[in-house]
């Protein structure tokens, strides 16, 4: 089975069973800090799952692009990667745990003819706050899974949230294969990580709601979050040993195997994958429509990792070319009739690839002679300093888990603490973003950032007005303290033009104008003047929110009713945030 032909039975599958097809949104999460990446198909449905009317109903399918980095040290093994499809479907209101698990069960066993004897599946064991989730259990056994194939785990490995101190939240089930070896020992299981088990789906039921006592209450709107992911159930169904021998990376492989065939010394097989995984992810980030950039803060930080970490690689085996725009190349002329933003983003791809390579190789030869120097030095202690560790960062643009990795390849450690110490003093700030924990976020739905996140339309609006329609945004991340928002402008902003879109903004809040809210297809909205990321692929129906004389873009929500709610808006900071990119930080009062 290709990898085409595996997203449409999926697809094809849930549709018939009364879901509408989304398309897959943004790499980016829309106005959620907690994470710098969308790392579930849950992550663009968040506004939905919390209340609010999805345009398409309450039953929907999609295959959501994701970056989870979590397990990037793992990237290089038969199944971890970075960047990945998710195959997920939703019920928002609708059908919940029989109905799930049933359909669950039927397309592996019906449709991708996995044997019943090779699933195995777990469920929520029960605390002291919440029961046992006897209802999943049961409706396995109804299936036919014998005893010996379900397993009862606590909250660390069957539930899910709230993404937030308060929300929604409930247990889930898992499904995994049973890859055949034997077990490892007695308590072998799912929760085991030697490799008989590869989880396959994961099924979420946002039962409860925890409220800020800590205790938690049954939810009015229960919904049903699944996920699988696109590349293991193919490399499953296959019968292949790892991700790398399926179709999606064969010709990225091949393509590497022709640039390093001629090169002086071997490529290890760990660090052929780990450049081939990080290639695709890297590709897909720079071609998302929101264009980040490889820069030193939060996701432009991951992707400077990734590209540099290629770089490294490749200079390890004698190669000193840049070779990652051929093998982006590979990547984008194979997915780009799926995903068409990446042969749309083209140019921008390579050119910020080869922007890089440039910018990295002029110090990586320096960098590289000063490291071995550093690390053959540490003596018996067998840690590199953190003040050495942070040298390598400042002057020579090394990644500190760059630095880790080649200290590892030695059998030796680096000062991590030290190394903060000594970052925290010379930025003067945290390295929050680049490790992807925030506080708060949208996901809390509470009316003050749904404020906040009209201020992020009014703010748009009145930088276009001000400055010219070429400004585009390519971010905004609400906390309930504040907003943040980055768009697309050449220059910096000057302090007559900051003062003119606050104004502009106040403006809007004092003639209180009503939040409109209208359902339209992606074309309608163009026809209407709407600006934003379309994804009319499915010719869906989109939310589009208009603020009279102000705004117009198309959004999920949630949003003020009224622009008298903010109050007053005030801008704190312009900044650039990365090459051709400028951030505004700005609070409201309301």
């Amino acid at each position: 089975m290709t990898a085409n032909e595996l997203r449409t039975m999926y697809v094809n599958f849930f549709k018939e069973r009364g879901h509408r097809e989304i398309a897959s949104a943004s790499l980016l999460p829309e106005n959620d800090p907690t994470v710098l990446f969308t790392t579930a198909g849950m992550h663009p449905l968040v506004p939905y799952l919390l209340g609010e009317k999805h345009p398409s109903g309450n039953r929907l399918t999609d295959v959501q692009k994701c970056v989870r980095t979590d397990d990037i040290d793992e990237v290089g093994d038969d199944t971890h990667l970075t960047f990945f499809e998710m195959l997920g479907n939703w019920s928002l209101g609708d059908y919940f745990k029989e109905e799930s698990i049933s359909m669950s069960f039927e397309f592996l066993t019906k449709h991708l003819n996995i044997p019943v004897e090779r699933l195995a599946v777990t469920v929520f064991a029960g605390d002291e706050m919440v029961p046992a989730d006897v209802e999943a259990e049961t409706k396995w056994k109804s299936l036919g899974l014998k005893s010996e194939q379900i397993f009862r785990y606590g909250r660390e490995e069957n539930w899910w949230g709230p993404p937030g101190q308060t929300g929604p939240c409930g247990p889930d089930t898992e499904i995994f294969y049973d890859m055949g070896q034997p077990k490892c020992g007695t308590d072998c299981g799912p929760a085991c990580t030697c490799g008989k088990y590869v989880e396959i789906w994961n099924n979420v039921f946002m039962q409860f709601k925890k409220e800020s006592d800590g205790t938690f209450t049954e939810l009015k709107q229960k919904n049903v979050d699944t996920g699988m992911g696109l590349e293991r159930i193919l490399t499953i169904f296959n019968g292949k040993t790892n991700v790398y021998e399926t179709e999606l990376f064969v010709p990225v492989m091949t393509k590497l195997e022709e640039l390093v065939g001629s090169s002086e010394m071997s490529m290890s097989e760990t660090d052929k994958r780990i450049i081939c995984e990080h290639i695709r992810a890297t590709t897909f980030i720079l071609g998302d429509p929101k264009k980040i950039a490889p820069s030193n803060t939060e996701q432009g930080y991951i992707l400077r990792r990734f590209i540099r970490r290629m770089i490294r690689l490749f200079k390890k085996t004698g190669i000193h070319e840049n070779c990652l725009c051929e093998l982006s190349k590979v990547i984008i002329d194979q997915y780009k009739e799926v995903y068409p933003e990446l042969g749309e983003n083209e140019e921008f791809i390579l050119e910020q690839l080869q922007k890089e390579y440039t910018l990295f190789a002029k110090t990586l030869d320096d960098g590289l002679k000063k490291a071995n120097r550093y690390l053959q030095n540490v003596g018996k202690c067998g840690v590199l300093s953190g003040d050495l560790a942070f040298k390598l960062y400042d002057t020579y643009g090394f990644p500190i888990e760059f630095t880790m990795e080649m200290a590892q390849e030695k059998g030796l450690q680096v000062d991590l603490d030290g190394f903060q110490k000594k970052f925290e003093e010379h930025r003067n700030k945290s390295r929050q973003g680049a490790a992807g924990k925030f506080a708060g976020g949208l996901a809390d739905n509470s009316e003050r950032t749904a404020r906040l996140h009209t201020a992020t339309h009014l703010l748009n609006g009145a930088l276009r007005s001000i400055l010219g329609d070429e400004i585009a945004q390519r971010g905004s991340n609400i906390t309930s303290e504040r907003l943040r928002f980055d768009f697309s402008f050449g220059r910096k902003v000057t302090k007559e033009e900051l003062s003119q879109v606050e104004a502009m903004v106040n403006e809007a809040i004092a003639n209180k104008v009503d939040v409109i809210m209208e359902e339209m297809t992606p074309e309608q909205a163009y026809e209407s003047g709407a600006i934003g990321v379309f994804t009319g692929k499915y010719g869906e129906i989109v939310k589009v929110y208009t603020i009279p004389g102000y705004s117009k873009e198309i959004c999920g929500g949630p949003h003020a009713a009224n622009t008298g709610e903010l109050v007053a808006f005030r801008i704190l900071k312009e900044e650039a945030s990365s090459a051709g990119v400028r951030r505004i930080k700005a609070v409201i009062e309301g």
